[in-house]
């Protein structure tokens, strides 16, 4: 049984001919025999009965019509749906992202992106960069931003704009409005933590130890799973931090933390697009990334 003997099946019930369901269908009439033939001999039952009113359907044609009218309306529903799904029309996206980029980044680029495709409805997940490329890796998000790349040949990751990561501390914290900052006083300060899996921690740890400070050594304090619970313990003056730029701006002119400076200590990272590596992006995610790549590309 195949689709295209259902079409003949229905042409010829709804126009109670053989001769009219085969010019419906663009074929002959012999074909159309042949075709209501076949299905009658895999049912093992006889589905149409020719009489003086045309061709009119058995009590098992009937049961066989019903089924039909659904397949073949599910059939001709494809290509609209597609055409929709290419136009980003009632189509949903499933975004992961980082701290920083689902924070910032994202929301930033939404309004151009929303403007054009205003039927496309886009759920963001946030997580660290590592929480983010398992979901791609599980197919629960198509694409994500993350703030490090990792050494994973499953993904592909295209870069996106960069961020200063800056050591800072609250009011109460004695090297608030130091002049400047030794290694030495950096290392021997209590540390507040993004969770492990984070860019930030790993662009931090690499940058550290390339100025010879033991990162296994540090007195990392606390450890929060997200960059506002890191701002507000570092605010509270438990212990620094090394925070996105981009997150702590307004926090630093308003004097709520001071950005320490460092000699020698300069860290940036790259953030990335990333997606499976090998797998064709849907229009909807090719519209994410085209939104995300003017501004930060």
């Amino acid at each position: 049984m195949n689709l295209k003997q259902l079409e003949v099946f229905l042409a010829v019930v709804e126009s109670s001919s053989f001769s009219k369901g085969a010019e419906a269908t663009f074929i002959t009439q012999s074909t159309v025999s042949q075709h209501i033939s076949a299905l009658e001999q895999e049912l093992g039952i006889r589905l149409l009965d020719r009489t003086g009113k045309g061709a009119l359907p058995t009590e098992a044609g009937k049961i066989l019509l019903n089924h039909a009218q659904r397949i073949v309306a599910e059939m001709r529903g494809i290509p609209p749906a597609i055409n929709r799904f290419k136009g980003l029309e009632d189509v949903s996206l499933t975004v992961g992202a980082s701290n920083i980029p689902g924070d910032y980044m994202i929301p930033e680029a939404l309004p151009n992106l929303l403007k054009r495709f205003p039927r496309l409805a886009i759920t963001v997940l946030q997580g660290a960069s590592r929480d983010v490329l398992d979901k791609i890796g599980r197919e629960e998000v198509e694409i994500g931003v993350v703030g490090s790349r990792f050494s994973d040949d499953a993904y592909t990751f295209t870069p996106l704009g960069r961020d200063r990561i800056i050591p800072v501390a609250g009011r109460g914290n004695p090297l608030y409005g130091s002049e400047g900052v030794t290694s030495e006083e950096l290392a021997g300060q209590p540390i507040i933590s993004r969770e492990r899996g984070s860019g930030t921690g790993k662009t931090v740890n690499d940058a550290l130890s390339a100025m010879g400070i033991d990162t296994a050594g540090l007195n990392v304090r606390v450890i929060l799973g997200s960059n506002e619970g890191v701002k507000h313990a570092v605010a509270s003056g438990i212990g620094i931090s090394f925070i996105s730029e981009l997150s702590v701006r307004r926090e630093v002119e308003r004097g709520d933390l001071f950005q320490l400076q460092v000699a020698g200590l300069e860290i940036t990272r790259q953030f990335h697009l990333a997606s499976r590596t090998g797998r064709e992006l849907s229009p909807a995610a090719t519209a994410f990334a085209g939104a995300m790549l003017e501004i930060y590309g």
